[in-house]
């Protein structure tokens, strides 16, 4: 797994997943471990064991909401979060992708936004003083070609539609 995200982040850097002295740090201050059946230390020791398959198909993996937390207690300077998107990320082209966020990623490919403006957001951002489109491409429709080219050409579809990478 650390040899998909060496082409975000260094070698050296991923390969701190092996310092994880398992001390629960990470569990102990996650704001997403008080609420659901998240485990971080659990998701590392599974990926060091080489259990792929158990760790890109576990539920909970979708539980982390990437806030950090986990990082920045770390005794040892795991990059915990940058750890767990890598992983989702290899998720996802393994054909592991919840329905709930094929959907927002279908939103984006129709509009080029994950979060389409509708009446309730443009009153919310006239009452805030903001202009009620933000500068997107629901303001410049003529991006729309440009985003859905992007996500063409980084195989962004093609895992949308459910295609594995």
């Amino acid at each position: 797994m650390i040899e998909h995200g060496t082409r975000i982040f260094p070698k050296e850097e991923l390969e701190r997943i092996n310092l994880c002295m398992q001390c629960g740090k990470c569990v102990g201050g996650c704001p997403s471990g008080r609420k659901t059946a998240w485990r971080v230390r659990e998701i590392f020791e599974k990926t060091r064991l080489g259990l792929r398959e158990l760790v890109l198909s576990d539920e909970n993996l979708w539980n982390c909401t990437t806030c950090y937390t986990c990082q920045e207690r770390c005794p040892r300077g795991v990059p915990t979060t940058d750890l767990v998107r890598i992983i989702r990320n290899l998720a996802v082209r393994s054909g592991h992708m919840k329905s709930r966020h094929r959907r927002v990623c279908q939103i984006l490919l129709q509009y080029g936004h994950a979060v389409p403006i509708n009446d309730e957001v443009r009153k919310a951002r006239r009452e805030l003083g903001l202009d009620e489109i933000p500068p997107t491409v629901q303001r410049h429709p003529e991006g729309l070609k440009e985003v859905l080219t992007l996500l063409e050409e980084t195989g962004f579809k093609r895992l949308v539609e459910g295609e594995k990478a």
